[in-house]
């Protein structure tokens, strides 16, 4: 039979029969347990409530001096960044002023990109060399405007045919020049790229003389 002390665990539930475990020692630990418990919950609240904004995290709040001179820095960055704007839109309209006067002047360095090389210049000086049916499209239409206007059959009938010749003329003219342009570019530009050249050059002939840009180089009857 297993004899206990009065105040202890019986002697045979101890990990150690000869050395009771008092109950005062048992109690205390487990109330040592829970507030450490209790503790390391509190830590992990706190670690969790919100930071304040203006506080960055992991450093020092910087001093007015400091933040005097980072603002300083963001706005001297932004006056850079203006000026270089308005580098860029001044070098902008000085190359935009060149290309106007290489148009009027025909200097192949400042001209627009449709327009530059030597297969675009032939193409210019073969249409402003020759007269083209199409250049006077412009006055011959505002003619035969007026006389459909007038309240004259005749005159219409007169107006009607006109349109009609002068459409067959135009057509006949752009495809006869477009043949002999192509046929001379070919001879002339042979190992250069020549394509859209035949097209820049009919759309050229619409205009009338003196409005086409850049401005005529040669003159009429002139072989380029």
């Amino acid at each position: 039979m297993t004899t206990g002390v009065a105040g202890s665990f019986p002697t045979g539930l101890g990990s150690n029969p000869g050395h009771p475990v008092p109950l005062g020692f048992v109690f205390r630990s487990r109330a040592k347990e829970e507030k450490a418990a209790t503790a390391d919950q509190a830590s992990l609240t706190d670690s969790k409530q919100p930071r304040d904004p203006q506080a960055p995290k992991g450093r020092p709040t910087p001093k007015r001096s400091e933040a005097q001179t980072q603002r300083r820095s963001v706005a001297n960055t932004s006056m850079t960044r203006k000026d270089a704007a308005k580098r860029q839109r001044d070098e902008r309209r000085a190359q935009m002023e060149k290309q106007r006067q290489a148009l009027a002047g025909g200097d192949e360095r400042y001209l627009p990109a449709r327009d530059k090389g030597p297969v675009r210049k032939f193409a210019r000086d073969t249409i402003d060399s020759r007269f083209n049916v199409a250049e006077f499209f412009l006055p011959m239409a505002v003619v035969i405007l007026v006389l459909s206007m007038v309240q004259v059959g005749a005159l219409q009938s007169i107006a009607l045919l006109l349109w009609l010749v002068v459409i067959v003329l135009i057509v006949l003219d752009s495809i006869l020049t477009g043949l002999r342009l192509k046929k001379r570019l070919a001879e002339r530009f042979p190992d250069q790229n020549r394509k859209g050249a035949v097209a820049y050059a009919l759309m050229r002939s619409l205009q009338m003389r003196r409005l086409r840009l850049p401005k005529p180089q040669v003159k009429r009857g002139e072989r380029p």
